[in-house]
């Protein structure tokens, strides 16, 4: 089994900066991609960016420039840096691991509110 936490998120104003950590625990050798996805009120979840074992990063177009996704496999923490951000970019992030076997495990998702 593996279990994702989450941290870091929080109030901040447009412009300002956040970092989120994803803390992965359990059968950590069973995880290949890892992703932060977020969902906004009323809105479906997306991919905001993910990052790959061996450190293929992909980003949505819409944090391109602005967000940086890291990953560190010693301590098995992923983490998202978040700079000049924008009211659009608020909604719960969650962090996803994906597994050998093919299945994805989720976290249970941090706040994150950019007043304008």
């Amino acid at each position: 089994q593996v279990l994702l936490v989450e941290s870091g998120g929080d109030l901040v104003q447009a412009g300002g900066s956040l970092r989120l950590s994803c803390a992965a625990f359990g059968t950590i050798s069973s995880i290949t991609t890892m992703g932060w996805y977020r969902q906004a009120p009323g809105k479906q979840r997306e991919l905001v960016a993910s990052i790959t074992r061996d450190g293929s990063i992909n980003y949505a177009d819409s944090v391109k420039g602005r967000f940086t996704i890291s990953r560190d496999n010693f301590n098995n923490t992923m983490y998202l840096r978040m700079n000049s951000l924008k009211s659009e970019d608020t909604g719960v992030y969650y962090c996803a691991a994906d597994r050998l076997a093919g299945s994805r495990r989720w976290g249970q998702g941090t706040q994150v509110t950019v007043s304008s």
